[in-house]
């Protein structure tokens, strides 16, 4: 069975997502998409020139909608990093550009005969993933951004570095906005099999401030290069080839949750039918008053037309 997969921008981020997943052959086919046409084809030859020294192939096809028909999923690297360059960090900076942009994409993505899946890494992320699900009309399962596997990442990073483990050996989640509403759930976060909590007690950790260090960290790595792309590549790639891969990983993915009415991070089991099965989570009152007050923010920046109803 052939695999496709398109990705539509081409900046740092799409470029990157690119990069990984053909130097790796985990397509056949792969669709690149940009306003930018030069810097589309130049991408694509690059690639080509690749194929000599890499054990695999890939087919690349440039600026073609009508490829859309046949692939297996989407990614969307739309947006505008460099609109978030300012004092105060904020991701919803990026929300009137990306908001237009993307709705120009998934109204072309409708007129295609795609019947695939989304996977959303545009900010601010959990808006757009709505703003997809809504203008395409695909079903809220098909349509999911990378939310806070990014920001959990980021977790396990900060945990382990300050435990002297491969982040590996981390376990939990960072639920919520992919966002300054995001927050860390210590109470899913294991090390080894031990709780966070008891770690922390034992080598007299700061959780709140770990907390800030993994909320800031991707502004952290976009005020020293301006753009972020290896670490949000890398969990757009794992998303994609969960689907692909019909792997029923569990992974905390922006999805829509009913009980909050709104496109959120929160784990669920992917596959190939996309969100597979929403997984609860036994959480503390203070981890869900959190989670309240990220769902609530998300609703209140989402433009009126496209609050996401429920099924």
């Amino acid at each position: 069975m052939t695999r496709k997969v398109a990705i539509i921008g081409m900046g740092n981020v799409g470029a990157a997502c690119a990069h990984y997943i053909v130097s790796n052959g985990f397509v056949d086919d792969l669709v690149l998409i940009d306003i930018n046409e030069k810097k589309v084809k130049s991408d694509a030859l690059d690639f080509e020139d690749a194929m000599a020294n890499l054990p695999y192939h890939t087919n690349v096809f440039v600026n073609d909608y009508s490829q859309l028909d046949d692939t297996d999923v989407i990614i969307s690297a739309v947006g505008n990093i460099k609109l978030q360059d300012r004092v105060k960090p904020d991701r919803f900076a990026e929300l009137e550009f990306t908001s237009n942009a993307v709705r120009d994409v998934a109204e072309h993505i409708k007129e295609t005969a795609f019947d695939g899946k989304i996977v959303v890494i545009s900010n601010p992320n959990d808006v757009m993933v709505s703003i997809y699900q809504q203008v395409t009309g695909l079903p809220k399962k098909h349509v999911m951004g990378t939310g806070t596997l990014l920001d959990s990442a980021r977790m396990k990073r900060a945990v382990g570095a300050a435990l002297n483990v491969d982040p590996r050996s981390v376990s939990g989640y960072n639920l919520g906005e992919h966002g300054n509403s995001q927050f860390t759930a210590w109470s899913t976060v294991k090390v080894l099999d031990h709780s966070i909590a008891e770690l922390a007690a034992d080598d007299g950790l700061d959780l709140d401030k770990l907390n800030e260090d993994i909320r800031m960290g991707g502004f952290t790595v976009f005020s020293g290069k301006k753009y972020t792309n290896y670490g949000i590549s890398t969990a757009a790639v794992r998303l994609t080839m969960a689907i692909l891969n019909d792997a029923y990983i569990e992974l905390p993915v922006s999805n829509f949750r009913e009980e909050y009415g709104v496109y959120l991070s929160y784990p669920a089991i992917v596959g190939r039918d996309g969100i597979i099965k929403q997984i609860h989570l036994n959480l503390p009152q203070e981890e869900l008053d959190k989670l309240q007050y990220s769902a609530d923010f998300i609703k209140s920046k989402l433009p009126e037309e496209f609050q996401v109803t429920s099924d």
